[in-house]
């Protein structure tokens, strides 16, 4: 009889335990389940697209293929305005108008020391690696009448117009730029008397097509910071924000589902839209490759050493956190279509400070470019190599410092980076007509460069938190104080009947907020 029961303790014993591994194991597939489809997606996109290629398909059928893709685009697009908003005047709002300059700062002073370590390491990886070749000039692209290009000095009086926008309204559907158009000028001329008309080209500013997010982002976050100086009578406001941000997050929770069948889409339709990709590749391989090369050293090397740096953890599990965000940001080629995920990875798996994260993506999706830096740099020395020219020191850091000055004047938008490269040329007096030849390319390098500006981002968020951890303490002690007092001062008739939430003076803050 004791045997008996020592055989069904035993049994009792070990099927717990066999329980608890297959409980482990659907776990984690259900933890990671969306990486998973989001992975097969992208196999299975390449797949049809190299396996549709030698039919070749319609263009009806290209644009069938790409139409769910095209979907997932526009409802992450859709979505970016409020997001924005809403998480900057919120996030600013919830913590002091001094706190707010510190983070600005360190923020801005990462995403410059970044984009000039990637300027640098594009020319030195372009340098020793010698893509350019002078005989792909016999098959570039001739251009005709081609208008004068912006100079780096236009591009950043531009970002300093659209920085500080005159309509806030029109911001959201247009953005200020320089354009040349050709005019006509009256000239006396004093040998004959006359005046003489000639042709001059002068520089206009004009409005174009596309949001102004970096208007936007300046405006919110100096409304937020002005906000969260009124006290309780700002209370209200700040709630409406707060809970703008969470409808838009339950949002973005369901749309991210779709990201499985939107990369498909992307992918394949991309891979079948574009002409004669093998020869492509086979002429431009060797830039192709010097790229790809410089955004896995910084990504896997420089990036990681900067974070065991400062946080003196593991940089690797931050790293494949940030997976899915980044095969987004790889698909969709937009470093602001992929925001919404990025919120939700920072914010829910990785557990960065809601304040943090709420104040520096958007930041960074609109100024941080380390992977444009990169690419602008390897682009200018490739030109040169291609024309033939020696390049000397002190033009290589001419290349260096205006790939970041015009890293920092790009739009989170895709393809952006072709523009820039004009007006590095320019400065070092490399012939520009050239450049088309990288139009051919460009769908597949921007993919890659976008990875390392949606990682750097995030990286910036996690190393700011760590340097503001006093600062935000300091700020939660305060809050809680306030709350205190406010609380005591509230005859105990009155305070029965409030809720929980409003003796908090800022709504701003949610869980991660008082870590």
């Amino acid at each position: 009889m004791s045997t008996d029961n020592n055989d069904a303790k035993v049994e009792c014993t070990e099927q717990p335990g066999e329980n608890k591994e297959l409980t482990g194991a659907r776990k984690w597939i259900s933890e990671n389940l969306l990486l998973l489809l989001t992975l097969f997606g992208v196999a299975f996109g390449t797949i049809v697209g190299f396996g549709l290629r030698p039919l070749p398909p319609t263009k009806s059928t290209i644009v069938l293929l790409s139409y769910p893709g095209e979907l997932f685009m526009r409802i992450l697009k859709l979505i970016i305005l409020p997001l924005i908003m809403s998480s900057l005047i919120a996030g600013s709002a919830s913590l002091n108008a001094r706190l707010n300059g510190r983070i600005a700062l360190r923020t801005l002073v990462y995403f410059l020391v970044t984009s000039v370590i990637n300027a640098v390491l594009g020319v030195v990886l372009a340098t020793a690696m010698h893509p350019g070749d002078p005989g792909l000039k016999a098959d570039r692209i001739e251009i005709e009448n081609q208008k004068r290009s912006a100079s780096v000095l236009d591009s950043l009086l531009d970002l300093g117009r659209n920085i500080v926008a005159d309509n806030i309204f029109q911001a959201t559907f247009q953005q200020a730029h320089t354009d040349y158009v050709n005019a006509t000028e009256r000239v006396f001329n004093e040998t004959s008397g006359l005046f003489d008309i000639i042709d001059v080209t002068v520089p206009v500013i004009k409005y174009r097509s596309g949001t102004n997010t970096i208007g936007i982002v300046v405006f919110c976050l100096a409304f937020g910071t002005i906000l969260g100086t009124l006290g309780q009578k700002a209370k209200v406001v700040i709630d409406f924000f707060t809970v703008i941000f969470d409808v838009v997050m339950k949002m973005v929770t369901g749309v991210i589902w779709l990201t499985p069948i939107g990369v498909s889409s992307v992918i394949a339709g991309k891979i079948l839209s574009v002409n004669n990709i093998a020869l492509v590749i086979s002429q431009l391989g060797w830039f192709i490759a010097t790229v790809i090369v410089g955004v896995f050293i910084y990504q896997l090397v420089i990036m990681q050493a900067i974070y065991c740096l400062f946080l003196r953890k593991n940089p690797f599990k931050f790293y494949m956190g940030l997976v899915q965000g980044t095969l987004t940001a790889f698909a969709t080629a937009s470093t602001a279509a992929a925001l919404p995920v990025t919120f939700t990875l920072m914010e829910d798996k990785l557990k960065i400070d809601s304040r943090i994260t709420r104040f520096v993506l958007p930041i960074g999706c609109n100024i941080n470019m380390d992977g444009t830096a990169l690419f602008v740099a390897v682009a200018s020395v490739f030109f040169a190599q291609t024309n033939s020219i020696s390049l000397g020191m002190g033009e290589l850091i001419t290349v260096c410092f205006t790939s970041t000055a015009a890293s920092f004047s790009s739009a989170s938008v895709p393809s952006a980076a072709l523009v820039l490269i004009l007006m590095v040329l320019t400065a070092i007096d490399i012939p520009d007509q050239d450049v088309f030849l990288l139009f051919a390319v460009d769908w597949l390098v921007d993919r890659f460069r976008t990875t390392n500006n949606m990682l750097g981002d995030c990286y910036a968020a996690a190393i700011v938190e760590k340097l503001s951890k006093k600062e935000l303490m300091a700020c939660d002690a305060i809050l809680f104080q306030e709350s205190s007092s406010f609380e005591n001062n509230i005859p105990n008739n009155v305070q029965k009947d409030l809720e929980p939430t409003d003796i908090v003076i800022h709504r701003g803050l949610n869980n991660g907020a008082t870590k």
